[in-house]
């Protein structure tokens, strides 16, 4: 698939749109505004549904959008992962605190691994894998159904178990991506041995 050089696409400019509902989000949570929260969070995954849509469709893919959409997901939902854990910001079901510090530890092993990768293979994209992609959507939807929850507050004892959907699926992922590259540095052959002087 060759990557279109020119920034300026439409997916582009709905991945800084969507970094740019981010602080409004937290915005919204912290005035206590639960509907305005809801519909920041709902725009922003609708960003991101479009994004990938329109990018794959109309052939807008770009080397900049390859890492702007991972990027700006993941201001988002570690944004709402933070801040729905802390008791008081949110009126309906609390995010447990220990499945934030999950979620937040797996991406930042993930990205230490990625770098490692990357300096020692030279490997510049790794493609999500099928729980990568399901972990993702756990994380979205029980995102959702919590801040639902202090709208509809007789939602909340019906969320309640989401967050442990989502520790389930962080640990999967995590494991199967510790496992995918483990196999690809098995592939890539022994190290240069580093040389005299």
């Amino acid at each position: 698939m060759t990557l279109r050089r020119s920034p300026i696409t439409i997916p582009n400019l709905l991945s800084l749109l969507r970094m740019g509902l981010t602080p409004l989000f937290l915005i919204s949570v912290v005035n206590g505004q639960a509907v305005a929260a809801l519909a920041t969070f709902a725009a922003a995954g609708i960003t991101d549904a479009l994004d990938g849509y329109i990018a794959r469709t109309y052939g807008q893919q770009s080397r900049l959008g390859a890492y702007l959409d991972p990027i700006a997901d993941k201001m988002l939902l570690m944004s709402a992962y933070v801040v729905l854990a802390i008791p008081g910001l949110h009126h309906g079901a609390l995010m447990p605190a220990w499945v934030t510090v999950l979620v937040i530890a797996r991406d930042l092993i993930i990205l230490t691994i990625a770098l490692v990768s990357y300096l020692a293979l030279g490997t510049r994209r790794f493609q999500p894998n099928l729980l990568s992609k399901v972990n993702t959507i756990v994380q979205v939807v029980t995102a959702i159904a919590i801040l639902a929850s202090g709208v509809w507050l007789g939602l909340v004892p019906l969320v309640w178990w989401l967050p442990y959907a989502v520790a389930a699926s962080t640990v999967a992922s995590g494991v199967s991506y510790l496992h995918e590259r483990a196999v690809q540095v098995e592939n890539s052959g022994p190290a240069a041995p580093p040389a005299d002087g």
